[in-house]
This record gives C-alpha cells, structure tokens and sequence, in this order.
C-alpha cells in the first residue's frame, strides 16, 4: 500500500529550499557527501520529527513535535538530510545531516511500501534509548504535527538499533514499549504479597 506522506509546512519546505540553493551552506555542511555530489539536489519524503518523553514512565506515551526532516535526493538515493526547526519567527533552516539514519530511513520507507494496510510516516525519536524509529500512524487524515502513538501504530527500529531490539522489524506499540522500558532498567513491579496461611 502506497504511504499516505504528510504535507510539510511551505515555509519549513521554503527555508530547506533556500538551504540547499545555497552554495555557502551546502558547502559548509557537515556532510562529505552533500559537499561532494555533483548534480542537483532536492528535498524528499518529509516527515515530522516526534520525540517520546518518558518512555519508562507510567501512562500513556507522550510525544512533542520538534522539526520536520527531509531526505535529500541526489540522483536515486538520499545523500543526506535537511531539517527545520520550529523558532519563534516560524519554521527555519536546522542543519543538514548525514550518518546511517540516512540510508536507514529511505529503506525503512522502501519497506513500509510493501505493507497491506496504509500508513501515515513519521519519525520518532527515543532520546533516552539514542534510537529513531520510523513511526506508522494508523490515522491517515491527522495533522502530521500532532497525535500519540495508538497501540496498533508499527513502529520499525532504525539501524541501529539498541541491543535486543531488531531494526526494520515493525512491531505494534503496545507490544515494543514493554522492551523498550525494559531496556531503560525501569524498576520491577513489587512482587505480589505471599500467601497467607492458617497454622495448623
């Protein structure tokens, strides 16, 4: 099933524009591979960039968006990718970015193509885990800035992924949150209280 892309807000889209037809900035960025590839380049796939507060804490996940991130095309493949942040005179130019994150997200994406069911892509973050997930929201008509991830959402691990959880195997909220607390060592639920007996 084809994935239902959120539409990025123009001026976040604007100001990655501006970054990218810029020579100084392109040239400056920390990526070789921007800095080096010949030809053009141009902004894909948006998706707004979540992060999960509190995984390891009681209740229901919170997330707060932080800035939509592009792929950046060069030719067949993503080269890097440009992010922008929301400021207080709107959305603006963040920084360019490159890594494993990069070829990680674009085959993630390739992947979550093959779904049977429909899915509306986000990126969550984990800061505490140091882990980015492809985020699969179920509701394909939400704003691509606001929602909580519903039980049934797919999250898929991006490589790489902490130890134990396996990258691009999408797993449903409810059954990775378990894991992913048990990975932050949160405390054990107090045992049960023992028995107890009449003498005999």
């Amino acid at each position: 099933m084809p994935l239902h892309v959120p539409a990025a807000p123009a001026p976040a889209l604007r100001s990655v524009l501006t970054a990218l037809g810029s020579p100084t900035a392109v040239r400056e960025a920390p990526t070789a591979a921007l800095r080096t590839h010949q030809g053009p380049l141009s902004p894909d796939h948006p998706l707004p960039v979540h992060v999960w507060d509190g995984v390891g804490q009681a209740g229901p996940p919170r997330t707060r968006l932080v800035g939509w991130r592009f792929l950046v095309r060069g030719g067949e493949h993503a080269v890097a990718a440009a992010e922008a942040r929301l400021t207080p005179d709107g959305w603006a130019f963040s920084h360019f970015c490159d890594g494993p994150y990069v070829a990680a997200t674009e085959r993630a994406l390739l992947q979550a193509e093959s779904l049977s069911a429909p899915y509306q892509p986000r990126l969550l973050s984990v800061p505490e885990l140091y882990m980015l997930t492809l985020w699969l929201h179920h509701d394909l008509s939400a704003d691509g800035a606001g929602g909580l991830p519903a039980p049934g959402d797919l999250l898929v691990p991006l490589a790489p992924a902490p130890p134990g959880i396996a990258s691009y195997l999408p797993q449903r909220v409810a059954d990775l949150l378990p894991r992913l607390t048990l990975r932050l060592g949160a405390p054990p639920a107090p045992p049960a209280p023992p028995l107890l007996r009449e003498p005999a």
